[in-house]
């Protein structure tokens, strides 16, 4: 049973001073001893009067009034006749302007089903977990030095059941299915958009009004801890994306709740997203603070979630985020930087790591800001990793040439090298890349059909090759043709179809390649890197190695050109026999099968080496060479 203290006077004085991590374990609804009643508490400081309505009492707002909690802005009291399963609401009125409204209860841990908006009272300790294997092994198995390979999940337009009005299949059903794919497909981790409850599907869980409740699209909570511990019981990690950059003007939600901007700030200057049309929490509210920080631990403390992916995080960053001169106003030190904002994340980060060993903080951070995956102690923001947007779009940028301009764009592909290892990069093909008119991944590469597949076939070869985790959005690892559509299955007829099949091959063998090879896991230190041949603009050819800790090295080798190169001489840092280990020209994947085998190297010296290679470097095609043991 959930704990159902009363709401003590330590409770209120970490509440406001912003430093009470648990706060879901005093506010909301929480289920009595025995079953019998519920304790509702929630933060409203300047409402006149609160009082609990709901499915016990006819929605009568003159029958359960709650009581303040001394001077700390919180109401609290016991409805007996509530219990578990009963939707709720509370009633606020105001000391402003005779201002009434119903609101859902932002620290509810089960909603109604949208579009209906109420709260549910739900006890969340029902559920037994059984991935205690895991939880006491996650530590070493997402180190930074651990192969982690992300496949983004939707989970609404996964798969749908058409033959049952093409509704999304529930929590448990993609248990059942998504799974055992994710397993054999080869990914380490699985990271779910937003599975907070948000009114509006076309958002995709980014304009979020339910914090701490799962979306009931899909199931009741205990059925998504059933999809997680799944994953966690199959050795699959499972990250969760996190929204506490914005949230929605919905007027059952956390805009404007007790007649004042509690949640957000008062000016539009502070308190707007031009981009989203939303509201921006005020960061330098202690209560904010502790609500949000709450709500991270919250899904890394009920859900076992291993890590949470930031969303936004810099449109928190700077105050002029999206504005014009004159649309923001500077902080106080007349710069452009959001303080707050800062202290909050390096306090969320702290409390997240020092709370759960062996979970992963992601920063989806679009600009240059320092320091944003390294401590706190060092003066960074305390993620363990960060989006790496410039190397997807220069990436993208690059592939989307025409390949006989690429010659003229060579440092498109080559230029974060010079970055690389600043932060811990996670490289991100996402949902982001595929919707809105931008075209799949496929529709992105140029030239006519076959070309188009072996350019996605050499792109996905240099994410994996390039250091920096990996990430891939559900429907490129089978090259999806059509754009993301959030209220539509992906196109899994396409496997009926060998070239979508054969690259659905390549990523589960990319992903093989990725854990088994050690010398791909040192993505985040430069040791695990070092080029031969970045220069050779003229061929659109690139070289360079990946290193282990152990002295395990693999050779990659990229053509960006739709001509074969035969006899193209590489230095290697060893003589012997070098063997091919994948090649995505390979028949099995739809290729021309240009193939090399083993390979002797010859003596002489070639990129500053001893020894080299001759190879025949395939059309459009990436190869992954091992010198064999001696």
């Amino acid at each position: 049973m959930d704990t159902a203290e009363s709401i003590s006077g330590f409770d209120a004085y970490l509440f406001n001073e912003g430093k009470h991590y648990r706060a879901y374990q005093r506010l909301g609804a929480h289920v009595l001893k025995g079953g019998r009643g519920v304790r509702f508490a929630v933060w409203a400081p300047n409402a006149r009067s609160v009082s609990v309505i709901g499915d016990f009492n006819g929605w009568n707002r003159h029958n359960n009034y709650l009581q303040p909690v001394d001077s700390s802005g919180i109401w609290e009291g016991e409805v007996p006749a509530a219990g578990p399963g009963q939707a709720y609401k509370f009633h606020i009125r105001s000391h402003r302007n005779g201002y009434e409204v119903e609101k859902a209860d932002p620290m509810a841990f089960c909603t109604e089903t949208p579009p209906r908006t109420a709260s549910v009272v739900h006890d969340l300790s029902r559920y037994e977990w059984q991935d205690a294997a895991w939880m006491e092994a996650r530590a070493e198995f997402q180190a930074l030095d651990r192969p982690m390979s992300i496949y983004e999940v939707h989970l609404g337009s996964w798969r749908r059941k058409v033959e049952d009005y093409d509704r999304p299949l529930s929590y448990l059903e993609l248990a059942e299915t998504l799974v055992p794919y994710v397993k054999e497909m080869g990914y380490t981790h699985v990271e779910f958009l937003p599975v907070m409850e948000h009114p509006f599907g076309g958002s995709w869980g980014y304009q979020v009004t339910g914090y701490f409740a799962p979306s009931r699209r899909y199931g009741d909570p205990e059925q998504l801890m059933a999809l997680i511990d799944r994953f966690h019981q199959a050795g699959i990690g499972v990250i969760l994306d996190w929204v506490p950059s914005h949230f929605p003007n919905d007027r059952h939600g956390l805009d404007f709740f007790d007649g004042t901007h509690l949640y957000e700030h008062a000016d539009p200057r502070q308190g707007y997203h031009p981009d989203w049309h939303s509201d921006i929490f005020n960061y330098g509210r202690n209560e904010v603070r502790s609500f949000l920080i709450s709500n991270a631990c919250f899904w890394l403390d009920k859900y076992h979630a291993d890590g949470l992916r930031v969303d936004g995080v810099a449109s928190m960053l700077y105050l002029d985020y999206s504005r014009q001169p004159g649309e923001w106003i500077p902080n106080a030190h007349g710069g452009r930087e959001n303080l707050e904002a800062i202290r909050f994340l390096r306090d969320m980060n702290q409390a997240a790591y020092g709370s759960f060993p062996g979970i992963q903080m992601m920063g989806e951070e679009s600009t240059s800001f320092p320091l944003v995956s390294r401590p706190v102690h060092h003066g960074g923001l305390g993620f363990g990793y960060k989006w790496d947007m410039g190397w997807m779009h220069d990436t993208l940028k690059y592939f989307h040439k025409n390949p006989v301009h690429r010659k003229h764009h060579q440092q498109d592909i080559t230029f974060r090298s010079i970055y690389a290892f600043h932060e811990n990069f996670i490289l991100p093909l996402s949902h982001d890349e595929v919707v809105h008119g931008k075209g799949s991944l496929l529709r992105k590469m140029p030239g006519d059909d076959w070309q188009k597949f072996a350019n996605l076939r050499c792109l996905y070869a240099w994410m994996y090759a390039t250091p920096g985790k990996k990430l891939l959005f559900m429907g490129g690892e089978f090259a999806q043709r059509n754009e993301w559509n959030h209220n539509a299955s992906l196109d899994w007829h396409l496997l009926s179809e060998d070239r979508h099949r054969q690259v659905q091959q390549l990523t589960a063998d990319l992903n093989r390649h990725y854990r088994v090879n050690e010398a791909f896991h040192i993505d985040c230190d430069p040791f695990g890197f070092e080029w031969i041949d970045g220069s050779d603009a003229a061929h659109s050819v690139v070289s360079f190695l990946r290193k282990g800790w152990n002295g395990d090295t693999v050779l990659c080798v990229f053509n960006f050109t739709p001509v074969p190169r035969h006899g193209y001489w590489i230095g290697v840092p060893s003589a012997g026999t070098w063997e091919e280990i994948l090649n995505t020209d390979s028949g099995l994947y739809g290729g021309s099968n240009l193939l090399n085998g083993a390979v002797q190297s010859s003596p002489g010296a070639v990129h500053g080496r001893h020894d080299h290679l001759s190879l025949t470097l395939p059309p459009l095609g990436a190869i992954f060479l091992k010198r064999a043991p001696s």
